[in-house]
């Protein structure tokens, strides 16, 4: 079994509504996200010859998932007053939306479906919130 693995990394703010502690408030990370990829052969031909898959294809875009991230308030739908949105948009502060709680294991599992998504087998992705602190997504 092969397996390749990349990393990118973000900077962004987040917060945990309804949560009873710390992270109920708005704090920041520099998350790094790590994809990892497996399979059984190698290409046997071509200018790829002797790869699982070109890494400049994969660090590209996890890379380029990690910067649609990168220097924002990531908020739950739902979990801000319309007039908070209105008034932070007004700042011009960045502002991304997501369907989920922002976690580092909802954000595991949202990587990994948008990288499935882009033809990539994905085998594993893991979100570390801290250097010491991560969550996993595979199947």
């Amino acid at each position: 079994m092969y397996k390749l693995r990349v990393k990118a990394a973000f900077d962004s703010a987040h917060f945990l509504s309804g949560y009873n502690g710390k992270c109920a408030n708005i704090h920041g990370h520099r998350w790094t996200v790590e994809v990892e990829i497996k399979g059984e052969e190698l290409q046997h031909s071509g200018e790829k010859k002797g790869m699982l898959i070109d890494f400049g294809d994969l660090k590209k875009a996890v890379k380029e998932l990690a910067d649609s991230f990168d220097h924002a308030l990531i908020y739950e739908s739902g979990s801000l007053r319309e007039s908070t949105l209105t008034a932070l948009a007004e700042e011009n502060f960045r502002l991304i939306e997501v369907s989920f709680r922002p976690t580092a294991e909802n954000f595991a599992k949202h990587f990994y479906g948008l990288l499935s998504g882009q033809g990539f087998e994905i085998s594993s992705v893991t979100v570390y919130e801290t250097p010491d602190n991560c969550a996993v997504y595979e199947v």
